[in-house]
């Protein structure tokens, strides 16, 4: 290659500076619509899209409740969101290394996940239900003693698994995503599996030939699901009065309706903020 000469070395220097200084970063440094410019900054929104009806792949394009709600409470807040499937263990890797600005994914709220990162008020209650074959003998959570339970890794389903069978039991069979754990438990290499409400209710909807129970116990607690932040992140408060802006202006229960068919208890979720 030919040598460049002083000034031309210097004009290049000069464009490369002036094209970093106009760059942008992936996770929103464009203006934010509440401080006046013309453009929304854009926030990367990590999830697992393996969650149906709450999120999931359709071709390419990521769809269900959560990320209808989440796009509707940005939007509120003044913001545009990029929204990745990374997975359920690596979207909490990518919070961990602030290489994305909030998760969504049916993420319950705990005294434990709240030691490391930061949650938004309540947005969705649920809680857990038990999946066996037509036919099962397994009535309730207590019956799950000496079964082979089937789970998604690291979810409160898993939690309540080792409540009852005992905390890393051989019984307790943790999967990537809650659908593998279902196919385990069609393949007969579970006895049952323990997931999130909306999820198996929607699963038994869709697949009524498989011939699929669903067990409900009282003795599992309720749960709250919140949108995630990395710790310290200053868009809790702004995402926080976006999502009780819409519980007030009737958008979460259009989504929720469109998603559920029902009318969401919005007292329930005030009661927790």
């Amino acid at each position: 290659m030919k040598r460049l000469s002083k000034l031309g070395l210097v004009l290049i220097l000069g464009f490369v500076l002036l094209l970093s200084a106009c760059g942008t970063s992936e996770t929103g440094s464009k203006d934010s619509g509440k401080s006046g410019g013309d453009e929304k900054k854009t926030l990367r929104l990590v999830t697992d899209a393996a969650y149906s009806p709450m999120e999931y792949m359709d071709g390419d394009k990521i769809l269900g409740f959560d990320i209808d709600f989440a796009r509707a409470v940005a939007e509120e807040a003044g913001y545009e969101l990029k929204i990745d499937h990374v997975g359920w263990e690596p979207l909490f890797v990518e919070i961990d290394g602030k290489n994305a600005d909030l998760a969504i994914s049916s993420i319950t709220i705990t005294d434990e996940r709240k030691q490391t990162y930061d949650f938004s008020v309540p947005y969705y209650l649920s809680t857990n239900e038990i999946l066996v074959p037509e036919g099962s003998e397994i009535k309730s959570g207590a019956d799950l003693k000496d079964k082979v339970v089937a789970v998604q890794i690291d979810t409160t389903g898993h939690e309540i698994a080792a409540s009852i069978l005992g905390e890393n039991h051989k019984d307790i069979r943790p999967f990537e995503t809650t659908p593998i754990a279902i196919q385990e438990l069609l393949s007969n290499g579970a006895d049952a599996v323990i997931a999130d409400k909306p999820v198996v209710d929607e699963y038994v909807k869709n697949n009524a030939e498989q011939k699929l129970i669903i067990i409900t116990d009282d003795s599992f607690e309720q749960e709250f699901y919140g949108l995630l932040f990395p710790k310290g992140s200053k868009l809790v408060e702004e995402f926080n009065e976006a999502i009780n802006t819409l519980f007030e202006n009737g958008k979460y229960v259009e989504i929720y309706k469109k998603w559920f068919g029902e009318e969401p208890d919005i007292d329930a979720l005030k009661a927790q903020s």
